[in-house]
């Protein structure tokens, strides 16, 4: 099992309508052994086929496309229930507004355009496992923005919540500040093994994929409130 990674590599689609970024990105992707890039497209709509056609196990999505931009592009990715591909939405930090939608259209994370290439190999890595990709700085980053022009209709209602126990509540609270589990131990004077149980238990209880959706669900619920410390 040692060369599992190596045998099945990580298939890879990289969604940039700039040509020099999905060289780029192919490039340093292509240089890791257990990654492999499958398919390229220049907008949502050829990223759709793409999908489609190569079957990637990770999709690097950039937001602001023509044809079709890659909020919508995810949305309609994750609600196919024949596309088991994860979105990575590649942003910078001015157009964090539209990673939120990206967020709550169901995409696994997200990842600046300047991430060092060591981190984009990570990242994938990561996606590619089953987990989500919250970068905390770039989580509070988020936050702010969605602050000042986040959702502002009525609050979700999010099944499931009120089962969370206190300190799940508490950790939840935590997640959507973009804490990341050593920073939740610290602040929750726990140890980091029993932050990870309490973050699975409240994915449970409210039927949540990741803690993306976690952060989603605790600003659209009103649990945490934009600008609130």
């Amino acid at each position: 099992m040692s060369d599992a990674a190596t045998d099945t590599p990580i298939r890879v689609g990289v969604v940039d309508d700039q040509a020099l970024m999905v060289t780029g990105f192919r490039m340093i992707l292509d240089s890791a052994p257990d990654l492999t890039v499958v398919g390229e497209a220049t907008n949502g709509l050829e990223a759709l086929t793409m999908v489609a056609d190569h079957r990637p196990d990770v999709v690097l999505m950039d937001i602001r496309m023509p044809e079709l931009d890659g909020v919508e592009a995810t949305r309609r990715l994750t609600a196919d229930p024949e596309v088991s591909a994860r979105v990575l939405i590649l942003t910078t930090f001015n157009l964090d507004e539209y990673v939120f939608a990206a967020l709550q259209a169901g995409a696994a994370g997200f990842l600046l355009k300047d991430t060092p290439p060591e981190q984009l190999i990570d990242a994938v890595r990561v996606v590619a496992g089953g987990d989500a990709l919250l970068a905390p700085s770039v989580t509070r980053r988020l936050v702010e923005q969605f602050a000042r022009s986040g959702p502002t209709g009525p609050q979700a209602d999010v099944p499931g919540l009120d089962e969370l126990t206190n300190r799940e509540t508490e950790v939840l609270k935590a997640l959507a500040k973009g804490l990341s589990n050593a920073e939740i131990a610290e602040e929750l004077y726990v140890g980091e093994a029993t932050v990870k149980t309490h973050v699975g238990r409240v994915l449970m209880k409210l039927g949540l994929r990741d803690r993306v959706q976690a952060v989603v669900a605790a600003y659209e619920s009103g649990l945490v409130r934009p600008g609130a410390n």
